[in-house]
């Protein structure tokens, strides 16, 4: 009996002590960091992972060490601090984000992009990478990379990183490493240590997702097998279509890229997979660079037009006659390049919308202009403690697929 009422007298005092330190204590000045709760994932019907190729590497005036916009908004000739009178400023692509050029390290960015892509039906992000050497924008890239990769498991979506070899030569030439294969190893080294083993890092046939773009640098299977030897488990390493000779042994497949037509496509749907032991194939809208214009160099030389979306669709149809394990969506935010996926001013959520369709998301909600108005509310009430703190909850609720009570919230905010 003694001990009954002495268990009774420890759970009441553990009550009253722990509604003492709630969140709700007005007399606290601290701020409480927002509830963790484990994401939801999306319902949907198409068995296809769907990943989309992202690009970590924006800056603008306010995040960059010089105080100035960075080369992927500007190129050359551009200066996103000239605002036109439709109320955009000024920058190096034809089509422009619907919430703005933007710092890719910010996080209330990385939020919207993420919950845009888990309520289209996309499974994870395929980010390109330039390692880990204080080169140029690569230090920039990796740490804008790894503000995203901090909220993936939050959001409940996976990830994988697409190597750019071609950084190596450039590392040399710095003097930062002795050869290209040193480089490398290098980089290789750091990805087994610090993503590899993440619960939500992609994992193909047990061993981690690697793509390569390319090879561009290190074409021969010499050169590969060198790079992997000192890693504890070789990854699953994919090049792009028609390259994996150059790695020999060490390639486990190939992914599709964009490239003048569909025909590209057809040729890998027929040809190329059915003799690879891992492939992913490839969608996207259009293709229109701005490099000539925005004296980022010459032009590509050819243009897939977007035709009101009929070139998604017709990549998308590819993709589901393909019967495909794996797709790549071509890209997420390329700007420069004219392929992004996502929300812009001139094709609003149009793309995103036709993944949704593909993905077979059984929900027929609307979400994503819901998902905008987060954003914008997040950037207008940024001083207001209380305000955050509702879109921190909204993002709980978004995450585990209670959108109408993140709706509801967002509403109340004034």
């Amino acid at each position: 009996m003694k001990k009954y009422i002495l268990l009774l007298f420890s759970g009441i005092m553990y009550i009253l002590v722990a509604s003492g330190c709630s969140s709700d204590d007005k007399g606290s000045d601290k701020p409480t960091e927002p509830e963790t709760v484990a994401p939801v994932a999306i319902e949907k019907t198409n068995s296809t992972k769907i990943y989309v190729h992202y690009m970590p590497w924006f800056e603008t005036n306010e995040s960059s060490a010089d105080k100035k916009w960075g080369y992927h908004w500007t190129m050359a000739n551009k200066n996103p601090n000239n605002v036109g009178a439709n109320g955009r400023r000024e920058i190096a692509s034809y089509y422009y984000p619907l919430i703005g050029p933007y710092h890719s390290g910010d996080k209330n960015v990385i939020e919207n992009h993420l919950l845009l892509m888990k309520y289209s039906g996309i499974d994870g992000v395929l980010i390109d990478w330039y390692g880990t050497f204080d080169v140029n924008d690569y230090r920039i890239v990796k740490e804008n990379t790894e503000q995203l990769i901090a909220m993936l498991d939050k959001v409940g979506l996976e990830y994988a990183i697409v190597y750019e070899d071609r950084v190596t030569t450039n590392v040399v030439n710095a003097g930062k490493a002795i050869s290209i294969t040193s480089a490398a190893k290098t980089d290789l080294a750091y990805m087994e240590k610090n993503y590899f083993d993440d619960a939500n890092y992609i994992k193909v046939n047990g061993k981690p997702l690697l793509l390569n773009f390319g090879p561009i640098v290190l074409q021969t299977p010499a050169e590969w097998t060198n790079v992997f030897n000192t890693l504890t488990t070789k990854p699953t390493f994919l090049t792009l279509w028609d390259q994996s000779v150059e790695a020999g042994a060490n390639a486990s497949g190939e992914y599709s890229w964009v490239y003048k037509n569909s025909t590209y496509l057809t040729n890998f749907y027929t040809n190329t997979k059915p003799k690879l032991s891992v492939a992913i194939g490839s969608a996207y809208p259009g293709f229109k660079d701005f490099y000539a214009e925005g004296g980022g160099g010459a032009a590509i030389g050819w243009t897939i037009e977007h035709n009101n979306g009929a070139t998604l669709d017709e990549t998308l149809a590819m993709a589901k006659n393909a019967n495909l394990n794996f797709l790549q969506l071509i890209t997420w935010n390329d700007f420069g390049e004219g392929t992004m996926f996502e929300p812009t001013v001139e094709f609003g959520y149009t793309y995103i919308e036709k993944v949704k369709a593909f993905a077979g998301v059984k929900s027929t909600e609307s979400v994503f202009p819901d998902i905008s108005k987060m954003y914008d509310l997040r950037i207008q009430k940024k001083g207001n403690a209380d305000a955050q703190k509702k879109l921190d909850q909204a993002f709980n609720y978004f995450v585990t697929m209670q959108s109408a009570k993140a709706k509801q919230l967002l509403n109340e905010i004034k």
